[in-house]
């Protein structure tokens, strides 16, 4: 019995867990093919609608992943000049050894462009050159790192913290889904960074101690010398450790679309890359599925308001300020659509400008808000100069000011009618008292006639 009883209490805790379970899905159900990947997202770099989501705000492990933030750091300080030297250091490459990291073909006291240093950090993913530049660009490892996560704060990326500037696995070294895209995003801005990361080939220059040197991007989608190639492609980092599994953070562009896929925790299976099979797969679906729909017609009446203070109308139409353009599945139409307005207030009062915003309207598909636009009169209204100083009168007497004089006058005049009340009772008590005649009595036969 007592085994029966906690068999019983246990499958209850397995469904209350797995229907409260804080968890993120698809925006967008995928039928057509399996994601192995632990968390990831697929969204549209041109409108910033999401396809594709599943557990975006859990922390994982990013792998090589973090240095997309270590180029950003690069490109972004002040001693980073592209065509000035910078030597490989002993400290550098020591930092590496034992890690399992990649590195670079560098020897010490080797010399390079800065430019070659941002390429074999985001293109080849090498360890060694990476902790040179945190050394050079922080003054120290330690130094970059906190630079890393003061950059995190700065960009608001809650669920990230960084313990080293490669991504060696560290359980203090974590992200999400979603702070990587507010990464990647932001990294994008640089076209320093948006053009290296694209690049599958890079030829670096002879250095004092070698010949040229031919970098390939470790992001097999760009590579057509791969079974993985991916034509429509663009970068932008990959990542793998143990803990972390295989990671893919890419962007594909076609006739017009651009997408921006992340992928993190895919299994690590030596004869199959679930993360470059996935992500196309994903591009294909976006591509093949979904469109730019423009979803508000702004010639056409959203609703009306009332008007107050105008002889020329009790109305004012209002309309879509600009047109709201977002990908949605092609099947997507007009009347697949619901349009929530949410006015300022019940009634307006004229006068009203063309143009001016009396509110904004949800746009509903899939019981989804898929977004905002305000709302604004589409005419001028003037008011009626009788009407608005009658209403300006009629405010004034309902304002706050003038009830609280208008209160205090009473209160005042109350008191003005108590005193006065009291005051002429006083005095009549007075006139009263004055003419009261004091009654003596006298004896029997006092005043009688004396014979």
């Amino acid at each position: 019995m007592p085994k029966k009883l906690f068999l019983i209490f246990f499958s209850i805790i397995i469904i209350i867990t797995s229907v409260f379970a804080p968890i993120s899905v698809s925006a967008y159900e995928v039928t057509e093919f399996d994601i192995s990947a632990k968390a990831g997202i697929l969204v549209s770099l041109d409108t910033g609608k999401v396809l594709y989501e599943n557990n975006t705000n859990e922390k994982l492990y990013p792998a090589s992943i973090t240095k997309i933030m270590t180029t950003i750091l690069i490109l972004e300080n002040d001693k980073y000049k592209a065509d000035e030297k910078i030597s490989m250091t002993k400290s550098a490459m020591d930092l590496v050894l034992g890690t399992g990291s990649s590195v670079s073909t560098l020897k010490e006291g080797e010399t390079f462009s800065q430019l070659d240093l941002v390429h074999l950090v985001l293109m080849a993913s090498a360890g060694d050159v990476t902790y040179l530049a945190a050394e050079y660009y922080g003054g120290s490892v330690e130094n970059f790192v906190q630079m890393m996560n003061n950059k995190a704060k700065e960009l608001g990326l809650k669920g990230t913290h960084y313990q080293n500037p490669v991504g060696l696995h560290d359980p203090e070294n974590y992200t999400t889904v979603n702070d990587i895209r507010t990464l990647t995003e932001y990294a994008l801005k640089n076209e320093t960074f948006k053009e290296i990361c694209a690049k599958k080939r890079y030829t670096m220059p002879a250095t004092n101690m070698s010949g040229e040197r031919t970098l390939s991007t470790t992001n097999f989608l760009q590579d057509n010398t791969t079974n993985y190639y991916y034509q429509y492609a663009k970068g932008v980092k990959t990542g793998f450790t143990d803990e972390a599994g295989r990671c893919l953070v890419s962007t594909a562009s076609y006739n017009g679309y651009n997408y921006l896929c992340i992928l993190m925790g895919c299994p690590a299976n030596k004869g199959r890359r679930y993360e470059f099979l996935e992500s196309a797969s994903l591009y294909r679906w976006a591509f093949n599925n979904f469109s730019y729909k423009k979803v508000a017609n702004s010639n056409e009446p959203v609703c009306e308001v009332p008007v107050k203070l105008s002889l020329e109308t009790d109305f004012v139409p209002l309309y879509f300020k600009q047109p709201f353009v977002t990908v949605l599945p092609n099947e997507a139409n007009d009347s697949t659509f619901v349009i929530k307005p949410n006015l300022k207030s019940e009634t307006v009062e004229a006068p009203i400008k063309k143009g001016q915003v009396l509110g904004t309207a949800d746009i509903i598909y899939a019981e989804e808000v898929i977004g905002t636009v305000d709302l604004v009169a589409n005419d001028n209204i003037e008011a009626f100069s009788i009407l608005k100083i009658g209403d300006s009168i009629l405010k004034f007497f309902k304002s706050k000011p003038v009830k609280y004089i208008g209160l205090a006058l009473i209160i005042i005049i109350v008191l003005a009618i108590l005193i006065y009340i009291l005051m002429c009772v006083y005095l009549n008590y007075g006139r009263i008292k004055k003419r009261k005649v004091r009654y003596m009595p006298y004896k029997k036969g006092e005043f009688d006639d004396k014979e």
